[in-house]
């Protein structure tokens, strides 16, 4: 199992200490490096940032959003960072939800989401392969467009610049059962957001077809700390906000998943108290128990113990949020 630095999102503003961060898990072994995007900084340059600081570590977005650019614009950043860093790409997309795709990049969530991703993933395909212009027939990406309000001008095109790479990494944020397995079908690896070493069966039947190279990469945050109670309250909060916050009360993505994991009732209290702007005691509604299943959080020798239950399960790369130098470093040595 392969260890990755996720980096997530930025706040009011970038975080200094992320190149530093990203350098210390290059040199400590880690084998790449994430960064996300929601409504505010985007995810590839803060990673072109980072390529330019660091020599070996592979870059990934986790997760570039589909509804941000069409597919050959985000064909276009991939393959222009993968030469900018010497095939270090990888590319992590997710289609978000209706709340995040209407309210924010204003375009219209697809009827059919499992038909808009497979499309996206088939035009970037084509623009890495670079085996004759983009031309696809599609019900959300056309190339050439032939809407109606369109000039009838439009020619296929292929890449002007060569792809680096044909077989750049392309990795999925699914979380329904339909669209994991449509994951293991159309896209090189899985983005879990939430994954449980304790519950992996509930994700085997998805997961049945998946090739043996398949990549399945979940984040999970990691602190070495005394206070375990006090060591999950960040992972409370990040659940907080997706179980309660990302996504309408009738159709949240997040809390459905959680309640796939057991959770049900208390997903749907979050999201009861979390809608009524009772957003601190929606945190902690969370179960210490499920904040629990999802990281690494304790003193060394419990990180220890419970890291060895997710090299176990089928997880080929851990994806860590880890707030300091000293738990990367502490993971390093116990992965190693």
């Amino acid at each position: 199992m392969r260890l990755g630095l996720a980096l997530g999102y930025w706040g009011r503003g970038p975080d200094p200490g992320h190149v530093a961060l990203a350098q210390e898990a290059e040199r400590l072994g880690y084998d790449s490096v994430w960064t996300a995007e929601a409504w505010g900084s985007d995810a590839f340059t803060p990673l072109t940032w980072i390529a330019a600081q660091t020599s070996r570590i592979r870059l990934g977005t986790a997760v570039a959003q589909m509804a941000a650019r069409s597919p050959v614009t985000t064909a276009m950043h991939a393959l222009t960072l993968d030469h900018l860093s010497g095939g270090r790409t990888m590319l992590g997309l997710g289609l978000s939800g209706p709340q995040v795709v209407e309210g924010w990049y204003g375009r219209p969530f697809p009827r059919s989401p499992l038909t808009a991703t497979r499309e996206y993933v088939e035009v970037i395909r084509q623009v890495l392969r670079r085996e004759g212009p983009v031309e696809l027939a599609g019900r959300f990406h056309a190339h050439p467009y032939a809407g109606e309000d369109g000039t009838g001008l439009g020619k296929p095109l292929k890449p002007i610049t060569h792809p680096l790479r044909a077989d750049l990494p392309v990795l999925l944020g699914a979380e329904g059962p339909k669209n994991i397995a449509q994951t293991t079908r159309i896209a090189d690896g899985w983005l879990p957001l939430y994954w449980s070493p304790l519950r992996t069966d509930v994700y085997e039947a998805s997961l049945a077809d998946a090739p043996e190279d398949f990549l399945i990469a979940p984040m999970a945050r990691a602190r070495v700390c005394d206070d375990v109670a006090e060591g999950l309250l960040p992972v409370k909060a990040m659940l907080g906000f997706y179980i309660g916050g990302m996504g309408h009360s009738a159709r949240n993505f997040h809390a459905d998943l959680m309640a796939r994991m057991g959770y049900e009732a208390e997903a749907r209290r979050i999201q009861e108290l979390f809608l009524a702007g009772r957003r601190q005691e929606a945190v902690l509604a969370v179960p210490d128990a499920f904040a629990d299943e999802i990281s690494l959080v304790g003193p060394r020798a419990r990180i220890a113990e419970r890291l060895d239950l997710w090299r176990k399960g089928p997880v080929t790369d851990l994806l860590v949020l880890a707030p300091d130098p000293h738990t990367l470093r502490v993971l390093a040595e116990l992965n190693s």
